[in-house]
């Protein structure tokens, strides 16, 4: 039986002629499982693309349904979506785009009680959230598990993101501690964002995805990456992690995932704040 069917080489023509993926790298792809926190802003463009690339399965791990305010900057979902579940909505899109891929759904919030479970299942993480207390307890989950993920956030007209290898890696909870006070942060809905920055760092973070699938390229590991559209400018804020991190430090204190609820919007001002 053949690796790949005809259809699938003219599928993946593009991927199979660089010498950096070629039959090996897309086998890779093909046998991947990637898990993305969230079908929204930062969700919608990386299930797009990684359906794209041919990630065999796929998980999604969504508790809302499509409403108007998402279709500004939500691209998986159209307008005939309205009132349907996220994940029901993304899984059609998903099997318009590329049948090949399996779409495992998570229906409901990632909690403490789900988190570990859910994510054991995955090679890679990444996480689409929209809120501080949902992204600590990705980044707690997954250095607990010792699994990588991409961290992403939007607010206004900025983004930030970078990949996090637990252990080897600074991780979130090294650069931030802890969620802000409720209230610190305004949220999307009372600060706004531009729905094209949602496309930028979700696209980001799906690249980073494949990359670590490879083995190829240099992850965003150690370096957030932070991204003003306005000016059209990137720049980065460099640490290692933190020894003394509660949760990825030689000694952590955290041994199991925190449940803070969501709080805020998920993109602070600052990405460089240690404290």
């Amino acid at each position: 039986m053949p690796i790949f069917s005809e259809a699938q080489l003219r599928r993946y023509q593009r991927h199979l002629i660089l010498n950096d993926v070629g039959f090996k790298g897309q086998m890779k792809l093909r046998d991947a499982k990637i898990l993305v926190v969230g079908a929204g802003g930062l969700g919608s463009p990386a299930l797009l693309y990684l359906a794209a690339a041919g990630v065999g399965t796929l998980g999604i791990a969504e508790a809302d349904v499509v409403d108007d305010s998402n279709l500004q900057r939500q691209v998986i979902h159209f307008t005939a979506d309205v009132g349907r579940h996220k994940i029901d909505s993304a899984a059609e899109k998903i099997a318009q785009i590329n049948p090949d891929v399996t779409v495992t759904p998570h229906r409901g919030f990632l909690d403490a009680t789900n988190a570990l479970d859910i994510i054991a299942r995955y090679d890679f993480v990444v996480d689409g959230s929209d809120n501080f207390g949902t992204k600590f307890l990705v980044n707690d989950a997954c250095v607990i598990l010792n699994k990588p993920y991409s961290h992403a956030g939007i607010l206004r007209f900025e983004g930030q993101a970078m990949t996090v290898l637990p252990r080897r890696s600074r991780c979130y909870r090294c650069l931030f501690r802890e969620p802000p006070p409720a209230g610190a942060v305004p949220n999307c809905a009372e600060a706004g964002v531009l729905g094209v920055v949602a496309g930028t760092l979700g696209t980001i973070q799906a690249t980073e995805a494949l990359k670590f699938i490879l083995g190829k390229g240099e992850l965003l590991t150690d370096r957030l990456l932070i991204y003003d559209a306005l000016s059209m400018r990137f720049r980065e804020s460099r640490g290692a992690r933190d020894p003394n991190c509660a949760v990825c430090g030689d000694h952590p204190t955290i041994l199991k995932p925190i449940d803070y609820g969501p709080i805020a919007c998920s993109a602070p001002d600052e990405g460089d704040k240690q404290s």
